[in-house]
């Protein structure tokens, strides 16, 4: 049967986009692939039409709870069942029954934290995954070598796994960003799919103001003009709060809720849902919201402040526009901006003060000639480390066999050396962060065409506006016209009103 016609038996689609079909082949001839595609052109069929067509399960890892269950939501909406997610949400009976029964799921959705639980390793390595699907690959290398370093483990993984053929996908890669993917998962030989990731029905304006009271400003002047689903990012949990409340304020007319990391898990499956479903209007969110979110009709990505690298800003105007309309992407950019990207890459790195401190207690325990247990809970209050940057410093100490399941080993004795290559490690990492940011920096304060700019470093092939292209190229605010589904109409039916009084949620107020 010809790939075609699976798609439309399975998905009920006539033809492939550009790029799905080559990889799927390439993976069904039993392939590695490294495949990039842009947000929102359906990366998930890549692996969701072969898995089926193959024997034995697939094994996802995604990077954020809210993309997993949203993928199993959307698996089971086209009927198919066989998809489970093995995550926090879960408790702790509901996971026991899946580890059980893991041979009756055709899609098994994971984080790479929790495949470094070994009873749940040697357990998926018996029913033989087929397939071992890498969402979002950049993470390996954006997120791996910081606060997420269980990503740099997944080549040890696969190996446990039997070396199943190996999916890794992607939609911000930049060629170094392509070979640390490759360097990190060196059991595995890939075969590349590197397709073009710009996206031509979005249009770029970069607007300059003196104030946060300029930007505040501009939001409420834009939602009053404009009655489209809108994304508002914020590097700052509070901001999103404060401007969520001032919308409110300002715009009646709005339905508006903030969104990040600190609101209750509950609160942020109803704002989700809701924004989904077109009850919520604007969303004042963090970059916690959004990889999880497929709302194919956003017209508006707003940037109140700036991200801290260009994949970034890739990934999140992708939000935008998935069902091709034209939709735009508006960064405001007051002076002190520059300043908070700086300042969130330092916050991921321990200071040399606390690493050298947290070095000599080590190495105190280590004397004492008995494998000594450390408290990670006292190490981050002594030596002032946030939850990121324990983790960071821990890994490292167990690559370095310096501790081992939070007891050090007595045994080592090189510690000023090893203190002295992590040192310059961390220097390392900083610099590569801050020249991304520069990048972006450089992106803000172009004098050229912004599409050009911004996909310059991820494909060879010149990107081509499908509407209006940029604000150098002389578009404008004022000549966007855009396409307004039915929207807002169901904030007073008796289901919202409900779930307002079981779970209460004012949305003036965020």
């Amino acid at each position: 049967m010809q790939l075609e016609q699976e798609l439309s038996n399975r998905f009920g689609f006539n033809s492939f986009r550009q790029g799905q079909k080559e990889i799927i082949m390439d993976v069904l001839a039993g392939n590695n692939v490294l495949a990039t595609l842009p947000t929102g052109v359906g990366k998930s069929l890549c692996f969701q039409l072969p898995g089926l067509m193959m024997d034995g399960p697939v094994v996802v890892v995604t990077p954020l709870i809210s993309l997993m269950e949203d993928q199993v939501k959307e698996l089971k909406m086209k009927g198919f069942k066989n998809a489970v997610a093995v995550n926090s949400f879960n408790t702790i009976e509901e996971r026991k029954q899946i580890i059980q029964t893991l041979a009756t799921y055709k899609f098994i959705y994971l984080s790479p934290e929790i495949l470094q639980n070994n009873f749940l390793v040697t357990e998926l390595a018996l029913i033989k995954p087929a397939l071992f699907v890498i969402d979002e690959a950049h993470c390996i290398s954006q997120w791996g070598h910081e606060f997420r370093p269980a990503y740099l483990k997944l080549n040890t993984i696969i190996k446990l796994l039997g070396s199943p053929i190996t999916l890794a996908l992607t939609a911000t890669a930049t060629p170094e960003v392509q070979q640390d993917i490759i360097n990190q998962l060196t059991g595995v030989k890939f075969k590349c799919h590197i397709y073009p990731i710009d996206r031509p029905n979005l249009s770029f304006i970069v607007k300059k103001v003196k104030h946060t009271a300029d930007k505040d400003k501009q939001i409420v002047e834009l939602c009053n003009s404009f009655h489209v689903p809108t994304m508002i990012y914020f590097s700052s949990k509070r901001e999103t709060e404060r401007v969520c409340n001032h919308l409110a304020q300002h715009c009646p007319q709005l339905n508006v809720a903030f969104y990040h990391g600190d609101v209750p898990t509950t609160e942020r499956i109803l704002i989700q849902e809701q924004f989904m479903n077109n009850q919520l209007d604007t969303i004042c969110c963090t970059s916690a919201f959004g990889m999880g979110i497929n709302k194919q009709d956003v017209r508006l990505v707003i940037h109140y402040h700036l991200p801290v690298q260009i994949e970034s800003f890739i990934q999140e105007v992708g939000r935008a526009g998935r069902d091709q309309l034209h939709s735009v992407s508006l960064t405001l950019v007051a002076p002190y901006d520059y300043s908070i990207p700086k300042h969130l890459i330092e916050s991921e790195f321990p200071s040399n003060a606390g690493l050298t401190g947290l070095f000599n207690d080590l190495l105190e325990l280590a004397n004492q000639k008995a494998e000594g247990e450390i408290n990670p809970a006292e190490i981050m209050n002594k030596w002032n480390l946030s939850e990121v940057q324990w983790r960071f410093v821990k890994n490292y100490l167990e690559k370095k066999q310096i501790i081992n399941d939070n007891k050090v080993n007595s045994n080592t004795t090189n510690y000023s050396q090893i203190l002295k290559y992590l040192t310059e490690k961390i220097a390392i990492r900083k610099r590569h962060k801050f020249k991304q940011l520069e990048r972006f920096f450089s992106w803000i304060n172009t004098d050229a065409c912004r599409r050009i700019q911004l996909y310059q470093p991820f494909q060879s092939t010149k990107p081509l506006a499908q509407f209006s292209c940029c604000d150098y190229c002389g578009f404008a605010l004022n000549q966007w016209a855009p396409v307004v589904s039915q929207y807002g109409v169901s904030t007073s039916s008796w289901q919202i009103k409900l779930t307002n009084i079981l779970l209460p949620f004012d949305t003036e107020s965020g």
